[in-house]
């Protein structure tokens, strides 16, 4: 497979959609399909695949010979885990609009639809994400996922990933600045995607909208790359990460990658920035001081308690 030469688009481009896939065989097809369903005509598709052996990219390359001519592409993807493809999507995605699509759940056919209408009416970049119907793997629901109450921004995304990234799209602005700052998130190896996205787009100050009307079936299985995260098995261990040291990695990765692009951040969120920065190089004490000042938050209280325990007893300090 090789790379397509995408030039910039026109001001009326279609929106993009971005699918990463890995050994997607059992699934992909009930995702296509429901792209293939949206209401909203005007899209692309471009799937990374990350050396599939189980026949992924052949069932993609049928799918494209029922759409119209070009409009379905295949790359090769860097072969380096699911954060890395969707970077690698987001380098050489055509300029307008994005979606990230995950291979494994099903669009409703009017997630794209609305989606545009609520970016439509923002002049400057706008980040669009929404709850989603759980399910488990034959696509029974399970439970709805949760509804965010507290304020979207800045100062929640540098500590937490709500703008769920098979919902998340993009208009053109919000899609321009996250391919200005991608190179040094594929650098520095930052954990998540999503989470980035999330941080980038409020740093720049975007507007964030996030949909309490779910936008797809996101599908639980054996393989999923990240599963929900409202159970109580869920938030358990994800405590435990908060507490062992894998989430200091993740801060202090993602840190890094946005202190190389502050330019795209309003000064405020350029000075809250700094303040993570001194937090994380503080002892205990200091680092939960300078982070309740500077007001960062997850969205619930026991969250936010949480993290500042793990402040507090030197768990976010980095080596």
């Amino acid at each position: 497979m090789n790379h397509p030469s995408f030039q910039s688009q026109p001001k009326e481009a279609p929106l993009t959609i971005l699918l990463a896939s890995y050994q997607g065989a059992d699934f992909i097809s009930a995702q296509l399909r429901s792209i293939a369903k949206q209401t909203l005509g005007n899209w692309r598709l471009i799937v990374s695949d990350d050396g599939s052996s189980d026949g992924t990219p052949d069932i993609v390359a049928k799918f494209a010979t029922d759409c119209a001519p070009g409009q379905v592409q295949v790359v090769s993807g860097p072969c380096q885990g699911a954060t890395q493809n969707f970077l690698h999507l987001l380098s050489i995605a055509p300029d307008g609009p994005v979606a990230f699509c995950d291979q494994d759940d099903v669009w409703f056919p009017d997630k794209l639809a609305r989606a545009m209408v609520a970016l439509s009416a923002q002049d400057g970049p706008a980040h669009y994400a929404a709850r989603t119907v759980i399910t488990d793997a034959a696509l029974n629901p399970v439970a709805p996922s949760r509804h965010f109450r507290r304020p979207l921004g800045f100062r929640n995304a540098l500590v937490q990933a709500i703008m769920a990234g098979n919902t998340s799209v993009f208009n053109a602005p919000a899609a321009a600045i996250l391919k200005q700052c991608v190179a040094p998130a594929q650098n520095h190896r930052i954990p998540s995607h999503d989470w980035w996205a999330y941080q980038i787009t409020s740093g720049a100050g975007a507007v964030l909208i996030h949909d309490a009307t779910p936008a797809l079936f996101y599908r639980q299985h054996a393989r999923s790359e990240m599963g929900r995260n409202d159970t109580l098995a869920a938030m358990t261990q994800r405590a435990g990460m908060l507490m062992s040291g894998d989430y200091a990695v993740w801060l202090g990765r993602n840190h890094a990658a946005l202190d190389a692009v502050t330019t795209v951040f309003r000064p405020e969120n350029r000075r809250i920035l700094d303040r993570l920065g001194d937090a994380l190089c503080q002892p205990g004490p200091y680092a939960a001081a300078t982070m309740m000042r500077t007001g960062l938050y997850r969205q619930t209280r026991t969250g936010t308690a949480a993290l500042y325990a793990a402040a507090l007893m030197g768990r976010l300090r980095q080596p």
